[in-house]
């Protein structure tokens, strides 16, 4: 008797049809703990004028979207996209507006900024499309120096420094709200098996960068109709802390209302699923499989 041909077909498809399905680099959930995906994001982030990208900074997917969110908001926004990032220290603005301006060549920019370890592998893919397109990128974060200063002797050591200096920070006096978690637990977890040079006065090194960022994101266009698209480590803007608390007092002080959207990223084993917990941390939360190279667990 002759076998349909279609027999062997499905004989050939039970191992496949008996495997798992495709696996996914990541997924996203909404702060109700939704699945939704990329365009999700992307429609949101259109309609906000200051967007978070909380990263994890050396996570692959984590910087391959923020590159991604950044081309295709410019696809919408054009020269009203802005972005600013953590990764440049303020001192930093004039070679950062030197080499997009195409002044001076790329190699000079590089030997002469204060560029992050992974610079080359994570931020340069941004900045070179920054270049191309000719959008503007502010610089935000304080210059460690002072952070180091506030650290050691609290906001009163940033009473010697002078105007110049005083111009790349936050305007003084600093707010510094200690009842947040994002720096109660930093303060509740010095001494427990940290760096002798890390003091209590730590919660208040990390409020300084976390106001100066927001300082200079105001200041970097929010308030001239731009859509600022801002790169941080997570832990700056989860749970609408750090930066983002600071930015909204910012925003109280003027006549605007300016919408905020945060993205966070985290890293765990089983991406199908979200706790309650995580899902609070931002209005949008890209989960990553902890076994991806370079996980931060890694």
């Amino acid at each position: 008797m002759k076998v349909p041909a279609l027999y062997f077909v499905m004989l050939l498809l039970i191992p496949v049809l008996g495997m798992k399905s495709d696996k996914s680099a990541y997924k996203v959930y909404n702060a109700k703990g939704h699945t939704v995906d990329y365009d999700d994001i992307l429609k949101a982030a259109g309609k906000s004028d200051i967007i978070f990208f909380g990263e994890l900074h050396k996570n692959p997917i984590a910087h391959w979207l923020e590159l991604e969110l950044t081309k295709d908001l410019y696809a919408i926004k054009g020269d009203k996209l802005v972005l600013g990032a953590e990764m440049f220290e303020v001192d930093n603005q004039l070679l950062i507006n030197e080499y997009l301006s195409k002044m001076i060549r790329k190699k000079d920019f590089e030997a002469e900024a204060k560029l992050w370890p992974n610079y080359k592998n994570d931020y340069a893919p941004i900045i070179d499309f920054a270049w191309e397109k000719g959008i503007k990128v502010k610089a935000t974060n304080i210059p460690r120096r002072f952070a180091a200063l506030v650290n050691s002797k609290g906001f009163e050591g940033l009473d010697s420094i002078n105007a110049m200096e005083r111009g790349m920070i936050a305007s003084l006096p600093i707010k510094y709200p200690d009842s947040l978690d994002c720096y109660a637990s930093i303060v509740k977890n010095v001494g427990d098996g940290m760096p002798a040079h890390l003091s209590t006065n730590l919660g208040k090194a990390q409020a300084i960068k976390d106001a100066t960022m927001a300082h200079f994101i105001m200041k970097g266009g929010a308030l001239d109709g731009k859509t600022v698209l801002h790169f941080n480590g997570a832990y700056h803007s989860d749970n609408h802390e750090g930066i983002v608390w600071y930015t909204k007092q910012a925003i109280r002080k003027t006549s605007f209302d300016l919408k905020i959207l945060t993205i966070t990223c985290i890293e765990q084993e089983n991406i199908d699923t979200i706790s309650g917990k995580d899902a609070a941390k931002a209005d949008f939360i890209i989960v990553i499989p902890s076994s991806m190279p370079g996980a931060e667990g890694k």
